[in-house]
């Protein structure tokens, strides 16, 4: 069994390309599996049947785990068993037919346009806050995600047509636009870059001149959003769903934003027409005919 995880993970790192983190997910999800599948004494894979799949689901909850742990868990191993059966060593894939429990949907969180205003009014001539701005710039101008921005590297910008292309989940790429605050802010950042000494092309570096690091970022964003005053903790994924929120309310281009965040389903986009209901039951209430109030 270890033979055949251990065939997949190389199928997922060289052929399928995943991230490490989708990587360390999925091998997370597998060996635990694994662990239940032994309490029962399965040592092969081809000894699963539907009931052992549900008995898994059902460990893994009485274990704690919550409904979109499990829905991970269980789209791991389908995903898995599934290679199984492309290999020739499985018949058919026992998790068919079987579903996660449904998750309560959670609204993303943003920031408003004040806030964003805000968080962006620093002059600061630190090399350090230049770069710290040209971050936070790009991520709000362009929606990009974490992983987007720390690979960027100098060949991925080019301040003329003001374009960013980012290499995004499944390594597919995208080119965004990015506006002129975003651009004015990397080409400051651009003049003090060397300053650093970096050791690469990376686009953005530590003092050290290393490529900055996911929790580099994250550290860096969470200070900023102490500094300036937020009232809510300055996240990343909050950068990108602000994005997000505000190009929609704007717009209400729906396959526009899609494209701009790079989702493969429109339905993962769709999440922030639910943001805009409050806003759109106003503009009815002040544009319709038989919604506005006599005075």
């Amino acid at each position: 069994m270890l033979t055949d995880l251990q065939s997949y993970w190389d199928y997922l790192r060289i052929e399928r390309q995943v991230s490490p983190h989708t990587l360390a997910n999925y091998q997370r999800q597998l060996n635990a599996v694994l662990t239940l599948l032994t309490t029962q004494g399965i040592q092969q894979w081809q000894q699963i049947t539907p009931s052992i799949v549900r008995f898994i689901l059902g460990q893994s909850k009485k274990e704690g785990l919550k409904e979109k742990s499990l829905a991970l868990r269980l789209s791991a191993l389908r995903m898995f068993l599934s290679y199984l059966v492309q290999q020739g060593k499985l018949k058919a894939n026992p998790t068919t037919g079987i579903s996660a429990p449904k998750q309560s949907k959670r609204l993303p969180k943003n920031i408003d346009g004040d806030q964003i205003q805000q968080l962006l009014a620093n002059d600061s001539k630190e090399p350090i806050d230049i770069r710290d701005r040209a971050i936070l710039e790009l991520m709000y101008s362009s929606g990009l995600r974490l992983s987007e921005i720390q690979g960027l590297g100098l060949s991925n910008i080019n301040t003329r047509t003001r374009e960013v292309r980012v290499l995004g989940k499944g390594n597919k790429e995208r080119i965004v636009p990015f506006g002129r605050y975003a651009s004015h802010a990397l080409q400051q950042w651009l003049k003090v870059r060397l300053l650093f000494n970096p050791k690469d092309e990376a686009l953005f570096v530590s003092q050290l001149g290393n490529r900055l690091t996911h929790r580099s970022i994250q550290k860096r964003l969470e200070t900023w959003g102490i500094r300036q005053g937020l009232n809510s903790h300055l996240t990343p994924h909050k950068l990108r769903h602000s994005f997000a929120t505000h190009m929609l309310e704007a717009s209400s281009d729906l396959r526009a934003v899609q494209e701009l965040l790079g989702h493969s389903n429109l339905s993962t986009t769709q999440i922030y027409t639910h943001l805009n209901f409050q806003r759109l039951a106003e503009v009815y209430d002040q544009a319709h005919p038989r919604a506005r109030r006599k005075k």
